[in-house]
């Protein structure tokens, strides 16, 4: 990792900690050695990204993988062989393919553009993908709305 990375990782992580790049380097380590070159990005958001995670709040991460890894509960199941652990959170993966240019971008992808941490990618890809649900919601395209007291995004009317 250069001195650039690890600097920027550290000021972007909630906690402001170097401690923070160990779970980190782990959660990568796992995606990549289930995925290997099919791996696009590794993001980590919600309440942990936001720095409101509770006591039993699980620790989320965005895996982007090439469409040619077909997402199923066996991938799933694969992780949950070897979970991994956040300091003494869970790590709930979740598995995507990145939104394709004709494609709308889901309510996953506008809560992850919003608060997320990228951790790895390749290409830039992650980062694109998130800066176009970015756009979306800048340009008033997705909204965020509640339901029985959760948020999710929805297309505006």
């Amino acid at each position: 990792m250069s001195l650039n990375d690890y600097c920027g990782r550290t000021l972007a992580a909630p906690s402001g900690s170097v401690a923070a790049l160990r779970p980190a380097s782990e959660v990568v380590q796992r995606a990549a050695g289930l995925l290997s070159d099919a791996l696009v990005g590794v993001a980590v958001y919600g309440s942990w990204a936001r720095g409101q995670a509770e006591n039993h709040s699980d620790v989320d991460v965005l895996v982007a993988t090439e469409t040619r890894v077909k997402i199923t509960r066996a991938l799933y199941r694969q992780w949950d062989e070897a979970p991994v652990v956040w300091e003494t959170r869970a790590v709930e993966p979740h598995f995507v393919h990145l939104p394709r240019p004709d494609q709308r971008v889901s309510s996953l992808w506008a809560e992850v553009a919003m608060d997320g941490i990228v951790l790895f990618e390749r290409g830039f890809r992650l980062s694109m993908a998130l800066a176009r649900a970015r756009r979306d919601i800048l340009a008033g395209r997705l909204v965020r709305r509640m339901a029985h007291g959760q948020p999710y995004w929805a297309e505006a009317s």
